[in-house]
């Protein structure tokens, strides 16, 4: 017996035409609509997720408020004036920033949130109380109504 495939004949090595035969009488062979289905319902689920990826990063991709790092910071005993960007998806967006401001030793020595109040160049300057002399001034970042994570 040639276990070489043929038209008509089952490809694996040791089984013939017969012996498949006998082996779909006994057990049966899966209907090709099950197969189809199969692949259907799996390409919708493939589409579907693809589909909500996307739509996840594009939303996150955009913002409603965002802001960067200072551009200027002036220290003094006590208070920091600092100077950064904010940008805004849509002007009638309601932003909190949020700023803290360490010591040298790495305390926090004052923080402030506040409603920005941007520029024509899209900058925001304020000044920022605090207990002694800072070092340091970081910006949190900015949220909006819908958007609880700082950026």
């Amino acid at each position: 017996m040639s276990t070489r495939p043929t038209a008509g004949r089952a490809a694996a090595p040791g089984v013939d035409a017969e012996g498949a035969a006998r082996v779909a009488a006994r057990y049966g062979r899966t209907p090709a609509w099950r197969r189809w289905t199969l692949l259907g319902v799996v390409g919708v689920a493939v589409v579907v997720a693809g589909a909500w990826v996307g739509w996840t990063a594009w939303e996150q991709s955009r913002p409603l408020v965002s802001s960067a790092e200072p551009t200027y910071v002036a220290f003094t005993d006590n208070a920091a004036e600092v100077e950064f960007a904010v940008r805004l998806r849509e002007p009638d967006v309601e932003a909190t920033c949020q700023l803290r401001a360490y010591a040298e030793d790495h305390v926090l020595v004052g923080q402030l949130s506040f409603v920005p109040e941007i520029d024509d160049a899209g900058f925001v300057t304020v000044s920022v109380a605090t207990d002694r002399r800072a070092t340091a001034v970081e910006v949190v970042g900015c949220t909006a109504p819908g958007q609880p994570r700082p950026r």
